[in-house]
């Protein structure tokens, strides 16, 4: 009687009676607008937070090797940490480590305190824990085969002979397929051999010219992180260009 009685009263309302049995069936409810699920509103969903870049500094720990060549990567890092108030007071993985912004990218800044020969065992370290993709990790460092204060960004690559860049790519199982930062130091004088060469400290006019490039470098990191590899590689080769004319 219920079910006659109901069909009837639907037929004047004109609201099909078979959509009230599909309800009673599948426990749909009978007025789906006033259903009790929620949808979370748009500002309440939260989306992944970008992984930080990792921007490691090469070089020798220790007063007897500050401001000598083989630690212009650790001057890297120092400009770009005093520039974008970074502390790099902390230890972390044998190395100084410290980790900021730079506009709205998160960074961690680090240079290795194992010694050049041994600085894969520090990057090695950071890149497996904080789990860095390794399209972000930048490694700065000095390169004999550029002339002195030039500046190349390469997307990977070899060690072309560096013994922190070998031991770096040692300890990331082989892989090259990092950008690395590279700061022309020039060649020995005469006969020279290339580690004295390298533990030599700068003359008043290079270490002028150091400055200037270590500027630009900061200024080529910023566009890397902000705008992609591609314009912060432009950048790189435009300043060089620029200083070789000037």
């Amino acid at each position: 009687m219920f079910f006659r009685a109901l069909a009837a009263a639907m037929r004047v309302l004109r609201f099909p009676y078979s959509s009230i049995l599909s309800s009673r069936r599948t426990k749909i409810p009978l007025f789906p607008s006033i259903a009790s699920a929620t949808v979370p509103a748009p500002d309440t969903i939260q989306t992944p937070k970008p992984k930080p870049w990792l921007l490691v500094g090469l070089g020798n720990p220790g007063r007897i090797f500050r401001k000598t060549r083989h630690n212009v990567g650790f001057e890297m890092i120092d400009a770009i940490a005093q520039a974008e108030g970074i502390s790099m007071s902390s230890i972390q993985f044998k190395a100084l480590f410290g980790n900021g912004l730079i506009a709205n990218v998160p960074v961690m800044l680090a240079k290795p305190q194992t010694f050049m020969n041994a600085s894969g065992e520090s990057v090695g370290s950071l890149v497996s824990y904080f789990n860095i993709p390794l399209n972000q990790v930048l490694l700065i460092y000095d390169d004999m085969d550029l002339p002195f204060g030039t500046l190349r960004l390469l997307p990977k690559g070899g060690h072309g002979g560096h013994n922190g860049m070998r031991s770096v790519i040692d300890h990331l199982k082989g892989s090259q397929d990092f950008p690395r930062l590279r700061i022309g130091i020039g060649r020995p004088p005469g006969i020279m051999g290339p580690i004295n060469f390298v533990l030599r400290s700068f003359n008043r006019q290079e270490r002028e010219e150091l400055e200037s490039t270590c500027r630009i470098g900061l200024e080529a990191v910023r566009i890397l992180l902000l705008q992609g590899f591609n314009k912060g590689a432009t950048f790189v080769n435009s300043a060089k260009s620029l200083k070789q004319r000037n």
